[in-house]
């Protein structure tokens, strides 16, 4: 999965294994389920995984509020998509509420992903709320101020951003907690499920370091890592009384499709139901297929380049010379990205390539090549077949 927003659906998802994704009842040739739309790179935190490479003050060139509001009306024609407003940190926008407001009139369902600065008051979340924004997702990287604050390059993060996770929860808000795995939390992440649940939270959205922008290759975790980790949250998401989604780690998906086979969830025809693991009971309708970059989600940048994800930015044009639904649609970036076909290496002749296709955005940022296998994927077709 690949988007950092509220993409949920109701219990009982059912991918099975081996289906095409065209199948799918969501027609991600046609339109994202999910688009995630970067309003302003300006935040005042520097986080050392920062994909966005933040910086201090907005960018001169980022769309303008005529602009922004266009993009909506084409956000909104394309087949409303949830509309994930991040950044940098979006509340550093003065027309943000508008852009937020309009985008809800439009009838988008709209989540907000603000930095845990100064600007997220209570007063603010009142705003926010008012708009009619449902969900806010607030990062929290680690169970203590030792972890998180050197994740966000600010002390006194932590303490600041558990007020704030309060104060969501006191504005009437669904909160959602995102949680970035790197190295340097890998050790203490088993703490975090009692620390979501007491903040709560309606999800916990686990997102798979990919070394783009500040992150690194070298504070990424091992593939073994990636696939115990797996297995760890497919248990959790069992029993967890908020729900649990990955980001950037497709191959969550095929975990979850061998471990329902092990355990013989079945269909109504006989065969192994996928969906257990996925038990997103908000009402967003999440689709049946694994969301992945280019092919279910897009992103647009703040000064509108399109691309298939904020992890994976290489841009198939720019909104303000070509219409979004056209670059979607029709660029051959996205196209690739939505071709199993195309996909090189074990992801290529992968046995579960339909319902992962591994991760795009760790592939180019690793491998160079976009269509190249996920090198955090441990699985070999060769040797285990499903």
């Amino acid at each position: 999965m690949n988007d950092p927003g509220p993409a949920t659906r109701e219990t009982g998802a059912t991918v099975r294994h081996g289906m095409d994704a065209r199948l799918a009842e969501s027609n991600f040739d046609r339109s994202p389920f999910v688009l995630a739309w970067e309003i302003t790179r300006a935040c005042a935190l520097s986080c050392l995984h920062c994909r966005a490479e933040a910086q201090p003050k907005p960018d001169p060139d980022q769309l303008t509020s005529k602009e922004a509001l266009s993009l909506v009306d084409e956000i909104a024609e394309m087949g409303n998509p949830i509309l994930v407003v991040t950044g940098g940190d979006p509340l550093m926008r003065r027309d943000a509420f508008d852009i937020l407001t309009y985008a809800v009139q439009k009838g988008l369902r709209t989540s907000l992903t603000p930095s845990a600065t100064a600007l997220v008051t209570p007063e603010n979340l009142a705003r926010v709320r008012e708009t009619g924004v449902s969900r806010v997702a607030i990062s929290l990287d680690g169970p203590s101020a030792e972890v998180h604050d050197r994740f966000r390059g600010f002390r006194g993060s932590f303490d600041r951003t558990r007020q704030i996770m309060r104060d969501v929860i006191e504005a009437g808000l669904s909160l959602q907690i995102n949680t970035t795995v790197s190295r340097y939390n890998l050790p203490v992440l088993e703490q975090m499920p009692d620390i979501v649940a007491q903040a709560q939270a309606v999800q916990w959205s686990v997102f798979f370091l990919v070394p783009t922008g500040r992150g690194k290759e070298s504070d990424m975790i091992s593939a073994e890592d990636h696939e115990r980790l797996f297995n760890w949250l497919y248990d959790l998401s069992r029993s967890a009384p908020f729900d649990v989604k990955s980001t950037a780690a497709p191959a969550y998906r095929r975990v979850a499709v061998q471990r329902a086979q092990k355990e013989q969830h079945n269909g109504a025809d006989g065969r192994p139901i996928a969906g257990a693991g996925y038990r997103f009971q908000d009402g967003l309708h999440r689709p049946t297929l694994g969301v992945n970059d280019g092919n279910g989600f897009c992103f647009v940048s703040h000064v509108g380049e399109v691309c298939p994800s904020g992890f994976l930015p290489l841009s198939a044009g720019n909104v303000r010379t070509q219409g979004l639904a056209d670059l979607y649609r029709n660029s051959k970036l996205f196209r690739d990205l939505r071709d199993p076909a195309e996909l090189k290496g074990k992801c290529g002749v992968c046995d579960f390539r339909s319902v992962c296709g591994g991760s795009r955005a760790r592939a180019w940022a690793v491998n160079g090549d976009y269509l190249a296998e996920d090198p955090s994927c441990v699985y070999s077709p060769a040797e285990e077949p499903a």
